[in-house]
């Protein structure tokens, strides 16, 4: 998780610690030894894929530093969750501080697992085909970072992170410009883009008919050509099309718009190289994990 900033990181979990403890844990307060130390099983109630190494200890050191989490080999990143229920791992420190802890840590590992989970079943469908999964910007504010990386322990490949590190140029940028003179309008953009300071990873471009994609592949430069919402003919015409024009090495081809687990094996056959899914992060739903208190 190293494209996790520590900060933002630190920033979420404080949040999130904050709008539930808030003053302090008025039931917790209640017990008759909070300090006393206590034994947890992480138990994951459902199928799916693991994702939440890397942030489970720092969730838990936020309410007390002497809590301490030992992984089972169930519990790690991007493991299958076959058999249940299954431990995941073995939390012990005060009980009260794990108690008051409990929900906010399970809140962001049943999220992070959820997306893993779906990103998988995704993955899975496209297996053989050499096509590769991407997620999108369509993520949690505050979560992206997060949810990307949830979505690499399921096997997806994450777009770009922001709007600061990759150039997509889409629709709305190219509104009212004529098929005609799609060419030279990218050719204009990208020689803009030689004099900006920053150097993005990939220069990709949206393209919404099949005229469009053969003007687009008369550009070089452009790495990534976005074929939104074509129907599965119109992806096997446009590989057929950058293949005649002699562009299968320079340009990939990322299928996007509509697509589902029912589709995307049909989609990835077509022969392009990705398919973005922005369904892996906004319509992830949690996985059911839950703490269990066991004898020390």
């Amino acid at each position: 998780m190293n494209d996790v900033h520590e900060t933002n990181l630190d920033r979420l979990i404080a949040l999130a610690r904050e709008e539930d403890f808030g003053s302090g844990d008025l039931s917790t307060n209640l017990l008759p030894d909070p300090d006393q130390p206590a034994a947890f099983e992480l138990l994951a109630e459902e199928p799916g894929v693991f994702a939440g190494c890397a942030v489970a200890a720092p969730v838990l050191s936020a309410y007390d530093e002497a809590i301490e989490i030992k992984w089972t080999d169930h519990g790690q990143d991007g493991k299958s969750i076959e058999e249940v229920p299954t431990n995941l791992a073995t939390i012990t420190g005060p009980l009260g501080a794990i108690l008051s802890a409990e929900r906010v840590f399970l809140n962001f590992l049943q999220r992070l697992c959820g997306v893993a989970t779906l990103t998988r079943r995704y993955v899975d469908e496209i297996s053989g085909t050499g096509a590769k999964l991407l997620d999108t910007r369509k993520t949690t504010p505050g979560w992206r970072m997060l949810e990307k990386y949830a979505v690499r322990c399921g096997g997806g490949l994450n777009h770009r992170r922001g709007l600061y590190d990759a150039v997509l140029i889409k629709d709305n940028h190219l509104a009212g410009v004529a098929t005609e003179r799609l060419a030279d309008r990218m050719r204009e953009t990208l020689d803009r883009l030689r004099t900006q300071p920053a150097k993005p990873m990939f220069v990709e471009v949206e393209a919404d008919t099949l005229a469009q994609t053969e003007e687009l592949l008369k550009e070089a430069g452009i790495d990534v050509i976005l074929l939104d919402n074509f129907s599965l003919e119109q992806l096997r015409e446009a590989v057929a099309l950058r293949r005649r024009m002699g562009a299968a090495d320079s340009v990939q081809f990322e299928a996007s718009g509509g697509v589902t687990l029912k589709t995307i094996r049909s989609i990835a056959l077509t022969g392009v190289e990705r398919i973005s899914v922005g369904a892996i992060t906004h319509s992830a739903t949690a996985l059911s994990l839950h703490l269990e208190r066991v004898q020390c």
